[in-house]
């Protein structure tokens, strides 16, 4: 029973900081997605210690545990642009691979950078 009263309360929080993000978005009329900009006020915040990462692992566990589910109906709604994904899928693939490759390079460079400053 506790568990469960866990989950909703941290699943209230983590819908709070979406709230709050979106408003924030709303408010300021910044070209961010207000869920995005939610993410980035949770990081704030876990990065900051105001909240602990313990203060939200069990709905954060079970909603990373059941991710899967939230991606079908994005694939669902995909389903209807097909000829679009063949008419431009040169294009699109490419998009893929150099947007993969340049995230993948600027983790390295952050890691990098973090392991210099450690190292001083």
């Amino acid at each position: 029973m506790k568990k469960i009263f866990l989950f909703i309360i941290q699943t209230l929080a983590l819908w709070a900081i979406y709230w709050l993000g979106n408003q924030i978005t709303a408010f300021l009329h910044v070209p961010v997605p207000g869920n995005v900009m939610g993410m980035m006020l949770l990081f704030g915040l876990l990065a900051s210690g105001i909240i602990k990462v313990e203060q939200l692992e069990v709905a954060g566990s079970y909603l990373l545990k059941h991710i899967s589910f939230f991606f079908i109906p994005i694939a669902v709604g995909l389903m209807n642009w097909t000829t679009l994904f063949y008419q431009h899928s040169l294009w699109l693939s490419l998009a893929i691979v150099v947007s993969a490759l340049l995230a993948l390079f600027t983790v390295v460079f952050v890691v990098q950078l973090a392991d210099r400053s450690e190292g001083q």
